[in-house]
């Protein structure tokens, strides 16, 4: 038996959960009808390679529960805020609009949309919840060791990409050159701490 249609039906069944009683009857049959054709593998191996693909779209839609299609836009519209400040100069303690430290970069940027977190870096490392490794995404605030920091939280930028299967993140932040993308590489991979989320739903 082919591979693909192994594949085919199960990923039928994954699509066809729906609201109504109809609908949830129907996947129910449609699930007895997949684990006869995961039976019917021919090989160990075909049925291994049929879970690691299930498994890997259950993961892909997991990560996607829990943010609706609101804060989607908003978090869109958060780094197109941040992202019209790349090039100002970095002064330490303020707090924007014209010049920025890392913090009151991050505060000023959140403030446009409704949100007052901390202007101090180490307090904005409290605010929001905790994001488990592997959960990075867009909007996040990301923070870092530094030179005057003594190992605690001395930097913080937002995430601007992320992908969590590689652990490699793009973050915009105010740099000591000023505001600028950045990648979590060379100093900022070995002085990387932990992420919070501000935008939970």
């Amino acid at each position: 038996m082919k591979l693909k249609n192994i594949i085919i039906p199960a990923l039928a069944l994954i699509f066809s959960v729906g609201a109504s009683a109809q609908t949830k009857h129907n996947a129910h049959a449609q699930a007895h009808a997949t684990h006869a054709h995961i039976a019917k593998a021919t090989t160990a191996t075909d049925r291994a390679r049929i879970d690691h693909f299930l498994e890997e779209e259950v993961a892909t839609r997991e990560g996607a529960k829990g943010q609706s299609a609101q804060s989607l836009s908003m978090i869109d519209d958060l780094l197109k805020e941040a992202n019209t400040h790349i090039g100002k100069r970095y002064v330490h303690g303020s707090k924007g609009p014209n010049t920025f430290d890392c913090s009151g970069f991050t505060s000023y940027v959140y403030k446009q949309f409704g949100y007052k977190i901390s202007p101090a870096s180490r307090i904005q490392a409290n605010d929001g919840v905790a994001v488990a490794p592997g959960d990075l995404r867009k909007g996040d605030l990301v923070f870092f060791t530094s030179p005057r920091s003594g190992g605690g939280v001395g930097h913080v930028g937002i995430v601007v990409s992320a992908d969590n299967t590689t652990g490699r993140f793009k973050f915009i932040h105010a740099s000591l050159k000023g505001v600028k993308i950045s990648e979590n590489t060379g100093y900022y991979a070995k002085s990387y701490l932990r992420a919070r989320r501000i935008i939970t739903n």
